[in-house]
């Protein structure tokens, strides 16, 4: 009798990469002509990325540079959480953040998703900030991880393919 084929489904974030990434926003903020003299910066306070500058436009520009370094290092812009921003005394800030796990409602999204479109033998369970998908047939499992390639709500990973 042929056992149940699994794999995971989760939302992880390298944050030695993302700590790179803001390293060089910092460096490139740092050296262009249009960020002089508008107090323009981008640091990591704890949980959250703080970019500011003296203007609301400036700031968004800030979160563009971020952003980029982001792309370039390959970490998806579905796992930045960015606010909007905000005036502070004399200066704009806008915090941002990394998600990382899978919220609940989203693993609801997703259950739902693979129960309604994906194939009938698969089953979904939530464990945690991740999902465990399981079935009989390997073929199907890989035609729901075709299918859970197109979410837009986060950045998925597929791990633990057994």
């Amino acid at each position: 009798m042929a056992s149940d084929s699994t794999f995971d489904v989760v939302s992880k974030v390298d944050k030695q990469e993302v700590s790179n990434a803001l390293n060089q926003a910092q460096k490139e903020i740092a050296q262009r002509y249009d960020f002089k003299g508008v107090g323009a910066e981008v640091d990591f306070s704890g949980e959250s990325i703080l970019m500011k500058a003296n203007s609301e436009e400036r700031v968004k520009a800030v979160l563009d540079v971020f952003q980029s370094k982001l792309v370039k290092r390959n970490i998806s812009l579905k796992s930045l959480d960015a606010g909007e921003p905000y005036a502070s005394g004399k200066e704009y800030r806008l915090e941002a953040s990394i998600k990382e796990g899978i919220d609940q409602p989203t693993a609801k999204k997703i259950t739902k998703l693979i129960r309604d479109e994906g194939p009938k033998s698969v089953k979904a369970t939530i464990q945690g900030d991740e999902l465990r998908v399981s079935s009989k047939s390997r073929d199907d499992l890989q035609s729901t991880i075709a299918l859970l390639k197109d979410f837009e709500d986060a950045d998925l990973q597929f791990i633990n393919f057994r």
